[in-house]
């Protein structure tokens, strides 16, 4: 029992069990969250959230990989907690505003483009913590990289 609730919890409810770019799908996924959290919450409900889904998603991954190699691609809890942490350095504008869409347009985006390429030291953290710390930590650190070039591009104008 224990491990199918890691199981579903990892894959964010089954969402990781898309067999076509399941990471993508969870990030996805996660874009109604954030905006609940984002706009009646602001930071507090965006670091919270995404800190929460960190633990969660380290006690699930721990579990799932038991029986798994290391990072599998059905995993999608990850991506959950860095998408919802690209989020964090925008989410006050985003609180109690409807007029939002381009920010999580371009925050889902930005999160997919940093986890794919994997920039140092995303890919350090992948290829190198080999535990479930590790399948989180890459994400959580491309959350940041996005982060930060959403939070440039509102403060530029470009993103309004």
């Amino acid at each position: 029992m224990k491990q199918r609730i890691s199981f579903f919890l990892a894959t964010f409810f089954s969402i990781g069990h898309i067999k076509f770019a399941p990471g993508t799908f969870g990030s996805l996924a996660t874009l109604p969250l954030a905006f609940v959290l984002a706009y009646f919450y602001g930071v507090l409900g965006i670091v919270l959230g995404a800190i929460i889904v960190f633990f969660i998603g380290l006690i699930a991954t721990s579990e799932v990989l038991k029986t798994s190699r290391h990072d599998p691609s059905f995993v999608v809890i990850d991506e959950v907690a860095g998408q919802l942490l690209s989020f964090a350095l925008v989410a006050d504008h985003l609180q109690n505003n409807l007029n939002t869409v381009w920010f999580y347009i371009c925050g889902f985006i930005l999160f997919r483009l940093f986890d794919i390429f994997k920039p140092f030291p995303v890919s350090w953290a992948d290829q190198k913590v080999l535990n479930a710390f590790g399948v989180m930590l890459d994400d959580i650190i491309a959350g940041l990289y996005a982060a930060v070039i959403l939070f440039i591009l509102f403060i530029s104008g470009t993103v309004i």
